[in-house]
């Protein structure tokens, strides 16, 4: 290889790396890759958006643990609730009869003061005066106060529904009526709360019904014979 030769290879070496650090300096300048004035640097931006996302997600966590705390209050009250009710609906089984008892509590001291007048009472009728005064009484505050009714007496008509026959006889009536009355029925306001134990007497045959029977005399009188009325 020729002097000459070297040194063209050496100046050619020469050219490039002078022709490299040209591209570097320029690639390495100063604002060349830098966003345009009034652009927003990307990373920047990026930033920006995490945080945006990040508030947004610290907010639905406080929403989504607000949302916890009402749903386990209303649980707890919806549960206070209920045995609130269970408890009330107890209390009402239990002391539904309240009233009633504090009513019949002045019959009760009446009784006891009756109890203790007969041990030293002289005149048996004193005593079964004070007796059916407490009687009437008390039924006069059931049926006026509580509509509690008794029902059930000799000569009724029989009715199944009310009456519990629990015997009969054959008599001289047109249709089943009463004979007797064993224990009286008792209605609270319509509703049958007993039944009447009853005797009843059975038609035999020797009384026509009531409705076989002449609703008017005028029905029943004989018609007048021709003739009589031109008499």
């Amino acid at each position: 290889m020729s002097m000459e030769d070297t040194e063209d290879k050496e100046e050619q070496a020469a050219e490039n790396a002078a022709a490299g650090e040209s591209v570097a300096q320029e690639s390495a300048a100063p604002g060349e890759d830098s966003p345009k004035e009034g652009e927003k640097d990307p990373l920047e931006e990026a930033k920006d958006k995490i945080a945006a996302l990040q508030q947004q997600v610290d907010e639905l966590s406080k929403a989504n643990t607000e949302l916890k705390e009402q749903v386990l209050r209303r649980a707890a009250d919806f549960d206070n609730y209920r045995k609130r009710m269970i408890q009330e609906k107890q209390d009402a089984f239990d002391y539904a009869n309240t009233n009633l008892l504090k009513d019949l509590l002045d019959s009760l001291d009446n009784f006891d003061r009756t109890v203790q007048a007969a041990a030293t009472a002289t005149d048996p009728k004193a005593i079964a005066d004070g007796v059916t005064m407490i009687n009437k009484s008390m039924v006069s505050m059931l049926e006026n106060k509580y509509n509690l009714t008794a029902y059930g007496q000799p000569g009724d008509a029989f009715d199944p529904e009310v009456h519990e026959a629990i015997g009969s006889s054959n008599d001289p009536v047109a249709e089943p009526v009463l004979k007797a009355v064993y224990l009286k029925g008792y209605k609270l306001k319509d509703r049958v709360i007993r039944h009447a134990k009853v005797m009843v007497s059975m038609p035999d045959g020797s009384v026509s019904p009531a409705a076989e029977q002449p609703d008017s005399p005028e029905e029943s009188a004989p018609a007048p014979e021709a003739g009589e009325g031109n008499a």
